[in-house]
Parts: structure tokens; C-alpha cells; sequence
């Protein structure tokens, strides 16, 4: 068994405490226990559970679609540098081969119970169920209708493991797909989709529960059209995907969405690609050409091409540039992407018997220590 002692740790439902802290795989006690190897941190730093990135493509050079068991690992052992503790392997819209091949490549992985890195929790399938008219960077000539079968296909070269899927509710077929998803108890997120308002609203009927991406990829607030952005603002029950890198959405914009959402319906992601963690330059997305540039990842054409955003980075910016408590933003990154994917009982914060997923940050909110498991797997 591991202690850290006397350290600042968010603990569920008492904020930032002073205290002690035994765990081996689980959360043990809260209080000092003998016979423990010591954990140490500096002073200042803040032991907070490790985040949750349920939409990402890539990292380190590698990419989801790759569609290999390296590259998957690549991708976790990069997330633990910015306190990501579990994922999703996030597809986009392809050739039904290629989307096979990385879904083939995420059930293998799984199988072999890896122990190290980020660990997996199954994958989020972005497309290729989406509109032709708000595919942002995805390449429009894979572009399928929804249904059944068409999923079934995806589903089973996963292994059953599809966790979210990002669609667009509008498209003939999407209700089918839709009320299968929730018998399944796959979260249906609506996302690269030209809805209306109440499109949006019957899709939720049906048993849609997410907003993609919220802003991007969809139609905008509008006085006469409220659009998906609209529903998002509007409705309390859906939960809303972020990219809060202030790139893909304006400070404004985030706050606007913050006033609005009940505080548990609001998730950080990072939607990055291959060409996080490398030096600006040429990278690929899909087949495609990407340009990277302070911070900054567009196809050719202008278009934004995912992103580069570290997780921690994200909650840094909600703190310092949207003006969010300290453990607000923190649940956005890790209670309430639990919470969307079934999987709070064990995840998404610190409380006795929950899994000893940490991040330990300092001051600046800097990744010191990553913590998965148990085992500490990141150190700075």
C-alpha cells in the first residue's frame, strides 16, 4: 500500500482538504496508516482525480486510426504527461476498412489487459453517420447514412466496445440508430450535423443525450433558428462537449455556455490529433495535410483540424480565462465524463473504494505525478 501525506486532495463532496491519503489500486482510508510507502510531492501541490478524455484522436505522432496496438499505446503513454488517467480512441470518418482496422485494433488492445498508460475505456465513433454539410475536417466522400446494420458492422469489429457515437440526428435513419444505441446504452451524441432546433429536440426524444463538440460542426445560435448551439444553451439535460483551447471557441462563447449549463452537463475534451506533443510543422489527419502553427492545427484550406490541447491545459484555461472555480473545472475533465459514460462508481474522483486514479498538479497546473491505478506511471 502507497500513502501521500498531508497534501492538498480533492476529495469528493469536501473540495481541497488537508490530509493523508492510503491507496493501493483503490482508495484505502484518509488518514495515516503504517507499513505504507510514501509518496511524495512538493508542498504546493494538488492531488486532483485523473482526467477523463472521452474524445481524442491522437498524440505523440500516432493517431486512433492508425489502427495498430503501437500506436494505441503511443497515444496513452503521451496522456499520462498531461493527467489524463483513461480515454476513449476517438474514430472519424473513413473508408469502412479503415474505421474497421482501427476498431479491430482497439478490441486486440483491450484483450490484452494492458496495465500501462492512459487506460482505455472503449472508443468514440465520430462519424461516419454525420451530415455532408458540417464535416469540418473529415472527409466528405465517407460520408454513410445511419442505421442498424450499417453500425452493427462497427460494432462488432470493436469487440462490442463503442462507448459514444457521434452523429448527426437529422439524416434519414438516425432514428433507428439512435433508439439502438440507447437500448444498447451507447451514448448518442449529436455532432457534424445541420439540425434544428427541434430536430434536436425530437433526436433527445429518441434517446439522444450529447452535444459533440459544442459550437463546432454545427448549426449556429441564430434569432430566427436556434440550431444545435441553441439546444445546447438552452436544454439542462444535455451534456455538452468543449474544446477549451480558445481556438475552436472564443472566451465569450465558453462563458456563455457556462452560465448556461447545470454545472455536471458540461465536459472538457481535447479532440487532438497525431501532432500533439511535437513540434510545430506538417502533420495528417484522414489522408489529409495539416499545417500546425502556435498551437494552432488547419488542413490547407483554413480549416481547423482537431487540436492540440493537453487536458490540463484545458482546465487551466477554464480557470484562468472563463473564470471557473478551481474544482468545478477540475469535474469538468473527470466527474462529469464519468458521469456521461457510466462509469462514476469507479471513476472521476477521489472517495474511499474509488479507483487511486490521480494527477497531481502544481501551482500553474503543471502535470507533477500521474497516478493510474495505484502505479505511479508519470513523473515530471
Amino acid at each position: 500500500m502507497k500513502i501521500i501525506k498531508n497534501a492538498n486532495v480533492y476529495v469528493e463532496g469536501h473540495g481541497v482538504v488537508k490530509t493523508d491519503m492510503a491507496f493501493d489500486e483503490k482508495v484505502v482510508s484518509f488518514k495515516s496508516e503504517n507499513g505504507c510507502e510514501e509518496i511524495k510531492i512538493p508542498e504546493n501541490a494538488v492531488v486532483v482525480p485523473g482526467f477523463i478524455d472521452e474524445h481524442i484522436h491522437g498524440a505523440m505522432g500516432s493517431d486512433g486510426m492508425d489502427g495498430t496496438i503501437a500506436d494505441i499505446s503511443t497515444i496513452s503513454q503521451a496522456l499520462l504527461k498531461e493527467g489524463t488517467t483513461a480515454f476513449l480512441v476517438t474514430t472519424m470518418t473513413q473508408s469502412p476498412e479503415n474505421i474497421d482496422r482501427a476498431l479491430n485494433a482497439v478490441n486486440e488492445y483491450l484483450k490484452e489487459s494492458n496495465e500501462n498508460g492512459a487506460r482505455v475505456l472503449g472508443v468514440h465513433l465520430e462519424g461516419p453517420f454525420i451530415s455532408t454539410k458540417h464535416v469540418g475536417a473529415q472527409p466528405i466522400e465517407y460520408v454513410q447514412a445511419p442505421g442498424i446494420k450499417a453500425f452493427k458492422r462497427y460494432e462488432n469489429a470493436s469487440g462490442d466496445n463503442i462507448r459514444i457515437v457521434t452523429l448527426a440526428p437529422e439524416v434519414e435513419g438516425a432514428e433507428e440508430l439512435i433508439k439502438y444505441l440507447k437500448g444498447k446504452g451507447v451514448v448518442a451524441s449529436m455532432g457534424h450535423t445541420d439540425a434544428t432546433f427541434e430536430q434536436v429536440e425530437t433526436a433527445k426524444a429518441w434517446g439522444a443525450t450529447n452535444i459533440t463538440h459544442t459550437f463546432n460542426a454545427q448549426t449556429p445560435l441564430h434569432h430566427r433558428k436556434a440550431g444545435v448551439v441553441g439546444s445546447a444553451l438552452y436544454d439542462d439535460e444535455l451534456v455538452c462537449e468543449l474544446i477549451c483551447d480558445t481556438i475552436h471557441v472564443s472566451v465569450p462563447a465558453m462563458k456563455l455556455l457556462v452560465k448556461c449549463k447545470p454545472h455536471d452537463k458540461l465536459v472538457l475534451i481535447t479532440d487532438s490529433m497525431r501532432a500533439k506533443q511535437l513540434p510545430d510543422g506538417i502533420s495528417e489527419l484522414g489522408g489529409q495535410t495539416v499545417i500546425v502553427k502556435n498551437g494552432e492545427a488547419r488542413l490547407e484550406n483554413g480549416a481547423l483540424a482537431g487540436s492540440v490541447l493537453k487536458m490540463n491545459v484545458a482546465v487551466k484555461n477554464m480557470v484562468e480565462k472563463v473564470g471557473v472555480d478551481f474544482c468545478t473545472a477540475v469535474d469538468f475533465a473527470t466527474a462529469n465524463p464519468a458521469k456521461s459514460l457510466g462509469v462514476y462508481a469507479e471513476r472521476g474522483s477521489i472517495a474511499l473504494g474509488k479507483r487511486a486514479d490521480f494527477t497531481v498538479l502544481d501551482g500553474d497546473f503543471n502535470v507533477i505525478m500521474t497516478i493510474v491505478g495505484g502505479k505511479v506511471e508519470y513523473v515530471a
